[in-house]
């Protein structure tokens, strides 16, 4: 009786070894930065920098004003690698708010295949409350064939 009860203490000892190594295995990695400083999510370098407030265009008004960056990326693999502007996010009081599109400018980001080593500039926007007193962030998520666990925050105001 009193080996069953050990291995049963050990079988749970062992699980519970096994369930915390995993947890800690595929926890997320933030990397912080400030703006105009790069930030390396798998396989691309970032530079994200605040460039301004817009209303939109004829076609698509925000709601708030259009908080605008600038973005410049430069794949440092060896292969060709995409991105889009899916997975730029702003952070504002620990809320994510998506970017919208738009075509406000001919570098505004929707999808594209970076090649290597070659930095390429590009612009997104999101439809915010903007106060000027405020801490805005910038969370950048690799993309799925990327596979890391990497996920860039860049404070670009009032950091």
């Amino acid at each position: 009786m009193r080996i069953a009860i050990v291995i049963v203490v050990a079988a749970i000892i062992i699980s519970i070894g096994i369930a915390l190594s995993f947890y800690i295995e595929f926890q997320p990695n933030f990397i912080n930065v400030n703006t105009r400083e790069p930030v390396k999510v798998g396989p691309v370098k970032y530079i994200i920098e605040y460039v301004d407030q817009h209303n939109g265009n004829k076609n698509t008004k925000p709601l708030n004003t259009f908080f605008q960056i600038s973005i410049v990326a430069e794949n440092e693999s060896g292969e060709d690698t995409k991105i889009t502007g899916g997975q730029f996010y702003i952070l504002e009081d620990d809320k994510k708010t998506q970017p919208v599109y738009g075509n406000f400018s001919e570098t505004d980001l929707l999808t594209y295949m970076l090649e290597p080593n070659t930095p390429v500039s590009f612009t997104t926007q999101f439809d915010i409350v903007f106060d000027e007193k405020k801490q805005y962030r910038i969370g950048i998520l690799p993309t799925k064939e990327q596979s890391t666990r990497d996920i860039g925050i860049v404070c670009v105001t009032n950091c």
